[in-house]
């Protein structure tokens, strides 16, 4: 991937570029550099700015593209994708560019008959966005789920043809495109356009299915078990191939992209893979030092507290965090102490600390300059 160009200098714009802004760069050059511009025309910039806008125009690619790079779609798993997804295969010829003109110009930008429908080619399926809440527990430890979503599928009844007794269209002749010539003050201005009669399938059935109006796809809903990998946190991506909408005309299945929301632990604090835990310490335990019990994220284990600990104190349980996603490594446990002044005593206790205020306590280091600015 490294010989590609980055996808908003090929439109000539800046990361924070809006969508109409984007469909505005994409209108612009795809106009300069369609093979069909005998003057400007470059097949190579134009199958490259197809592809920018193929990414950039799409809300979920987007959105991988600008965290991750080219390294998004070239199976490498880059960043937070990493371990846990196939996210390969990805360039220039999975654009249907045809079917993004036809969107964005409504129809033929220069008039050539020469060009044939897309319309019959094989399609990938929609992919689709799910999000999932998961638990604390569940997000460092991994676990089963069941989602349930609308998915566009085939048709049941028809097979996703449509209908039955298939012949071939009469209005354009079986291409699914019709050339519409429009006589101006300018001239003859000619247009091609997706044929009205069998929306550019170049074909029409005698019998059509009642069950799916002709379409060839009905909305089913389907539950789908997944397997949340260990470490994931909020934001994390899983991709589940061929698991979305429908194809078209034998084309494969779109993804699911799931992503995650994980909820707050009430006790503990994940930064990245460590876990940061608060532990109370009583006057005496900070200044005598002790055995304190601390909880993990398997469980309970002693750890000796030195004396003359100070409260914010951090002591690092090495391995102790939360899994990688993308490797066999563990993040670390950070014990913060949490030194606990008393804010009630009994007469004992009060007695106590007299006797201890008229010793000489020592006063940090830190503190040595702190008498001469008395």
């Amino acid at each position: 991937m490294a010989d590609k160009r980055d996808y908003y200098e090929v439109l000539g714009l800046s990361k924070g570029a809006s969508t109409a802004e984007i469909k505005s760069a994409f209108r612009k050059l795809a106009k300069k550099y369609h093979p069909d511009n005998k003057e400007t025309g470059d097949e190579a910039k134009f199958k490259e700015i197809g592809e920018a806008y193929a990414v950039l125009s799409d809300e979920q690619k987007r959105k991988q593209y600008d965290q991750f790079g080219h390294a998004a779609f070239d199976g490498a798993g880059g960043g937070g994708f990493g371990g846990f997804g196939d996210f390969g295969g990805f360039s220039a010829e999975d654009i249907d560019l045809g079917s993004i003109f036809e969107d964005i110009f409504g129809g033929g930008m220069f008039g050539g008959s020469s060009r044939r429908s897309t319309r019959n080619r094989p399609a990938k399926g929609k992919d689709s966005l799910v999000k999932v809440s998961l638990t604390f527990e569940e997000a460092v430890f991994g676990c089963k789920k069941t989602i349930s979503l609308d998915l566009d599928s085939e048709c049941d009844s028809c097979k996703g043809k449509g209908g039955e007794g298939e012949t071939t269209c009469s209005t354009c002749g079986g291409n699914g495109r019709v050339i519409q010539q429009q006589r101006t003050m300018f001239g003859v201005f000619q247009s091609e356009t997706t044929c009205p009669d069998c929306n550019g399938k170049g074909k029409k059935y005698k019998t059509v299915c009642k069950k799916c109006n002709g379409q060839g796809h009905v909305v089913k809903n389907k539950e789908i078990e997944i397997q949340v990998p260990e470490g994931v946190n909020t934001g994390h991506q899983l991709r589940i191939t061929g698991k979305g909408a429908a194809g078209y005309n034998g084309g494969p299945n779109g993804d699911i992209y799931i992503e995650f929301t994980v909820k707050d632990h009430p006790l503990f604090e994940r930064k990245g893979n460590d876990i940061y835990v608060d532990v109370p310490l009583t006057i005496t335990e900070a200044v005598l030092g002790c055995k304190k019990e601390v909880p993990t994220l398997t469980g309970s284990v002693i750890l000796d507290i030195d004396s003359g600990s100070q409260s914010g104190e951090q002591l690092r349980m090495k391995g102790k965090g939360v899994k990688d996603p993308s490797s066999s490594r563990h993040g670390d446990m950070y014990v913060v102490l949490d030194v606990i002044i008393p804010n009630k005593l009994d007469r004992k206790q009060k007695d106590l600390f007299k006797q201890l205020a008229e010793t000489d306590l020592e006063i940090g280091s830190e503190f040595k300059n702190y008498k001469k600015y008395l």
